[in-house]
């Protein structure tokens, strides 16, 4: 892609610098580094090359405010308030292939395509230094009002994108190796 910015960082650092941001600076995102994370959900992998997903980015402090209301639903998400930018993905019919698989395998096929695609866009934000929080509470009949999105679409997740105000990284807690794998030599 023309003047896409490529940055290049070991990638067990990347993993580990990424984390849910909550606490935005009020720092608008520069529309490259959107198109970059954009860019890194379309190369992403998907079952069948289906690609079951669009991607809709707000980076507009008036209709992000508004957006940030959608998220609020029952009291979560209220850090959004303080957002510049949001990534709102949506479930598309996949690829016939796919969904014969999914049919037939009994599988979610598509689920696990966006799962891939929103960790590589959340990962080519870090990259950038940008910060980002995936979330799936959301009040979903108000935001596809809001964003004029047919009822018959599904919208599967929203990341929250922008500058950390925070200058330090949390301990992440995680379980330990043994009880999230099992070798056999």
């Amino acid at each position: 892609m023309k003047g896409l910015l490529i940055i290049m960082t070991n990638f067990f650092d990347l993993i580990k610098q990424r984390e849910s941001c909550r606490n935005y600076l009020s720092k608008q995102v520069e529309k490259e580094k959107l198109v970059a994370c954009i860019e890194a959900c379309r190369i992403a992998p998907s079952a069948c090359n289906g690609q079951p997903w669009k991607f809709i980015v707000v980076n507009n402090r008036e209709l992000s405010s508004k957006v940030s209301e959608c998220l609020q639903d029952l009291v979560m998400n209220k850090f959004t308030a303080k957002c510049p930018a949001f990534i709102i993905i949506l479930e598309e019919k996949g690829d016939i292939k796919a969904r014969i698989g999914e049919t037939i395998k009994n599988q979610d096929y598509s689920s696990i395509d966006i799962g891939i695609a929103t960790a590589h866009l959340c990962l080519a934000a870090t990259e950038q230094g940008l910060s980002t929080c995936i979330m799936g509470w959301f009040n979903e009949k108000k935001l596809k009002k809001l964003l004029d999105i047919p009822n018959s679409k599904r919208i599967r997740l929203v990341v929250s994108i922008g500058y950390s105000a925070d200058t330090k990284l949390r301990t992440k807690v995680r379980k330990n190796m043994a009880e999230i794998s099992q070798f056999i030599d």
